[in-house]
């Protein structure tokens, strides 16, 4: 029996536009900053991919409106999450 546990990512693909969407299974250890910049080059990855699909649909005439709105509001989800990692590398400095 296979142990590896679930995949960390998986393709998803709506009307031809293809991109990796990150399924975590783990929370993020605040206290190590290689674990912190490892997290954000995956979103960061996904966040590409997520544009790149964007972008693709923009140009189908036929592409479902809804699917475009979720994935343009993954799209700000993922780059709020970027935004809080990059915040939790700075260290805090007293006053």
């Amino acid at each position: 029996m296979d142990d590896a546990g679930p995949s960390p990512a998986r393709d998803r693909s709506i009307r031809g536009a293809t991109y990796t969407a990150t399924v975590y299974a783990r929370r993020v250890d605040a206290s190590d900053p290689a674990d912190i910049a490892e997290k954000i080059a995956a979103l960061r990855l996904e966040h590409r991919d997520l544009d790149a699909a964007i972008a693709r649909l923009a140009g189908d005439t036929e592409a479902d409106e809804l699917a475009v709105k979720r994935l343009k509001k993954r799209k700000l989800w993922l780059k709020d999450c970027i935004a809080r990692l990059e915040s939790a590398l700075i260290p805090d400095e007293p006053a």
